[in-house]
């Protein structure tokens, strides 16, 4: 029996909703420290002796294990139970938490934030998809998912501005060791949460398929996240070059040829008669697919975007981890209030119509982020344009979730929830490689160029310049670069230039970013169309498409 079911006789209690508490509490810890990691970089930079690039590449893999491993975690907590999934992961996130706060160096970091954390993600929010779904229905699981989509974008709007304070007055370490406290409080009241029941047999896991799923996820973000260093066709620093190539369409082909074999893998295991990794028939299910392109859409855009905008304030402007969180605010806190809204406009208008709008807001507003990125920060302007981020954000955060679990039957709904995050996750590991790659890669383009056109510089320096930067050049603060070309030996006059040139590269390759995150929300309305388009947002209220869930889930 749900819990929905075992408090359906007191609808008007408050007591139904502690489960959600205690589920909405584990979403907020899952969220505040990636917001954390992103008004940090530079602190962490100093730190740790090392570049944004692997800063990035630290933040890339957390998104990225979770994303590897999401389908795998879905499938284990249909095997062991949705709670008890949720528990074990816990567990294992607070230790690689508290190996977080203690990190000495980048290895320790990565191991802890990255890896542990991100196994340990990958057990509780596929379990936290399907035990909400258990644990209400109709109205109050439409509710119950914009209460989620709103604690994201508390977390959002809380960590900016805690990771901020505690990085400018304490340190970073101090979010983690908050996160610790958090997670048993969390293990504490997960007691109250009832687990949703198994249906059928319980299923085996699938090794090979989460080997394969692993492997082919990891190496195509791997790729992208290299490709402004590795080169995308031309090699620039790579490793090893293949028939005068860079090593990364390589990877990427390799990635893609092991996804394609775990797709032939489980349509293999399902004609047997053995149980996959993911029923791929979930797929062919139109609301599902939708909602899972609406949730990598939002996630990439999202967080490309913060990478984005932290390198902005916190570079070119000069502005400390505390001073950059209060600037996100407005992002926050219009997502949250957005998100909140979302459920109440659904009775008035689709869940296609929302999502449609939300896509439409978000790309009106890196476009306007774009327009106010210039070498003084224009207040007004700027806050604005956040502001109106996380309006277009929040009303897809208050949709898409829902949709997804809606979209199956009980059996269905720890491989949706694995399908749903691994979305999620996906988007977020290649927004952060593909929009930093693409900023990397416009900063030393604009950067070259801008020099060997620049009538105060020499020819000869001007070679010297773009040789030194052949294989591509880091996001740095100005002075970084000051200091570079006078121990070099060059003239003042000749050094004013080239720093100024290398700002005004810095302000175009973000303006470039920017555009790519406006490009893709409008990419992204054309998979809208297989979203719910009537008021009813329920796709289980469809008795049509609830006997397609069902056998495709079973």
């Amino acid at each position: 029996m749900s819990n929905a079911s075992s408090l359906g006789s007191v609808p008007k209690s408050n007591k139904r909703w502690l489960p959600l508490v205690a589920l909405g509490t584990a979403q907020f810890v899952m969220v505040l420290d990636q917001s954390v990691m992103n008004v940090s970089i530079s602190t962490l930079v100093d730190d740790f002796n090392t570049t944004v690039t692997t800063i990035q590449a630290v933040i890339t893999l957390y998104c990225l294990v979770m994303a590897m491993f999401m389908l795998t975690g879905g499938k284990i907590g249909d095997i062991i139970g949705r709670r008890r999934a949720f528990v074990v992961g816990l567990v294992i996130y607070g230790c690689g938490s508290a190996v977080t706060a203690i990190a000495p160096t980048v290895a320790i970091l990565t191991l802890g934030w990255s890896v542990m954390e991100g196994i340990g993600a990958a057990l509780v929010l596929p379990a936290l998809a399907a035990l909400i779904a258990g644990n209400y229905e109709g109205a109050d699981r439409k509710a119950a998912y914009a209460v989620i989509g709103g604690v994201a974008g508390a977390g959002i709007a809380l960590g900016p501005i805690l990771g901020g304070w505690a990085t400018t007055e304490l340190s970073w370490r101090v979010v983690f060791v908050g996160e610790v406290i958090l997670v048993l409080v969390i293990l504490a009241m997960s007691r109250l949460i009832t687990d949703t029941p198994r249906t059928g047999t319980v299923p085996r896991l699938d090794f090979l398929g989460s080997l394969l799923a692993a492997t082919g996820l990891g190496l195509v973000v791997l790729g992208v996240l290299q490709s402004s260093s590795w080169g995308w066709l031309r090699p620039k620093d790579s490793p090893v070059e293949i028939f005068g190539f860079s090593l990364t369409i390589f990877v990427i082909t390799a990635g893609g040829v092991a996804l394609w074999g775990f797709l032939r893998w489980q349509r293999h295991r399902e004609a047997i008669g053995t149980d996959p990794l993911v029923h791929l028939d979930l797929l062919k299910i139109p609301p599902l697919r939708s909602g899972l392109i609406g949730l990598f859409s939002q996630n990439l855009i999202l967080m490309g975007v913060f990478f984005v905008i932290p390198l902005y304030l916190q570079l070119v402007i000069g502005m400390n981890a505390l001073e950059t969180g209060i600037k996100m605010l407005p992002v926050s806190v219009t997502m949250l209030v957005a998100s909140a809204a979302g459920s109440r406009l659904s009775s008035r208008f689709s869940v296609r119509t929302i999502v449609r709008a939300g896509l439409i807001t978000t790309m009106l507003a890196a476009t306007l982020l774009l327009i106010s990125i210039k070498p003084d920060l224009a207040n007004l302007g700027f806050a604005g344009s956040m502001a109106v981020l996380g309006i277009g954000m929040g009303l897809m955060v208050s949709q898409l979730g829902n949709v997804v679990q809606s979209s199956v039957d009980v059996s269905g709904r720890g491989e949706a929830g694995g399908l749903q995050y691994t979305g999620q996750q996906l988007g977020s590991s290649l927004g952060v490689a593909l929009i930093g790659a693409i900023v990397l890669a416009g900063l030393t383009g604009v950067f070259v160029t801008k020099v060997e056109q620049d009538d105060r510089i020499s020819a000869e320096v001007s070679a010297q310049v773009g040789v030194a930067v052949e294989s591509g050049v880091d996001f740095v603060d100005s002075s970084q670069i000051e200091q570079a070309v006078q121990e070099a030996g060059l003239d003042e006059a000749t050094t004013t230039a080239i720093v100024d040139d290398y700002e005004s590269a810095q302000l175009q390759a973000l303006k470039t970013g920017l555009l790519a995150a406006a490009l893709l929300a409008l990419l992204s309305l054309a998979f809208t169309k297989e979203l719910p388009h009537g008021a009813e947002s329920e796709a289980e209220s469809d008795p049509e498409t609830k006997s397609v869930d069902t056998a495709a889930a079973g």
